[in-house]
């Protein structure tokens, strides 16, 4: 995929697994931080093509669940949750390409026993839901990871902050004590829509290689506010 002048691809096995455990399980807002602990969005996106063949073969992981757009009530049981899903998936899938599993070099599905980080993101959205969370907090996101490279991660939107459950670490940071830039992600009000995290593609940029148009709806606000 290709973002402005900078390469992205979620399809060529840049998707690292996890790091060893840390002591620390959530990690929590500190004086330093780089950014607000809720995230800014700048306009709409394209969702990258990968996620929209995703949605066509499983439409079922595609719809609201919940027609509430709160943030997530960040109790002790759900930051345990997150840590749970975040760990145990990270550990039960084998890191590896979608070219050396299904012979492709973009596919977005529930992994089985091996996938990249999509899949490792897809797979804890799904069973986040299944124990009660709305899809309106589970936000596939698209980041720069610290090599530049593409990277896949899953936002989950709390009443503290914007969390990211990452196949390369067990710890679940918020999203701006992560080493990553942020350039695209879900809407909450509708899974199908992406929109931009990038202050500089506020317009969104009309070429995208990797990326395909839908028709967007309704986006959230331009300030993404508890």
């Amino acid at each position: 995929m290709k973002y402005g002048s900078v390469a992205i691809s979620l399809a060529v096995g840049l998707c690292a697994a996890a790091m060893p455990a840390v002591a620390q399980q959530v990690a929590v807002i500190s004086p330093a931080t780089r950014a607000p602990e809720f995230m800014r969005v700048y306009g709409s996106s394209q969702p990258p093509y990968g996620f929209v063949a995703f949605c066509d073969r499983m439409p079922q992981e595609c719809i609201v669940t919940s027609p509430d757009d709160a943030r997530y009530q960040a109790t002790p049981q759900s930051l345990s949750e997150l840590d749970e899903v975040n760990r145990g998936v990270n550990h039960e899938i084998e890191p590896a390409t979608d070219m050396e599993v299904y012979g492709v070099v973009e596919y977005w599905t529930l992994p089985k026993t091996r996938g990249d980080c999509e899949d490792y993101a897809l797979l804890k959205r799904h069973r986040l839901i299944a124990r009660g969370w709305p899809s309106s907090v589970l936000l596939m996101t698209v980041v720069r990871d610290e090599k530049n490279e593409g990277h896949a991660v899953l936002t989950a939107r709390t009443t503290q902050g914007d969390f990211i459950l990452d196949n390369k670490v067990d710890v679940v940071r918020l999203w701006n004590q992560t080493p990553y830039h942020y350039v695209m992600r879900q809407s909450y009000m509708d899974p199908k829509v992406w929109v931009s995290l990038d202050p500089n593609d506020a317009t969104t940029p009309a070429a995208l290689s990797g990326v395909q148009s839908v028709t967007p709806g309704i986006l959230e606000s331009s300030r993404d506010l508890p």
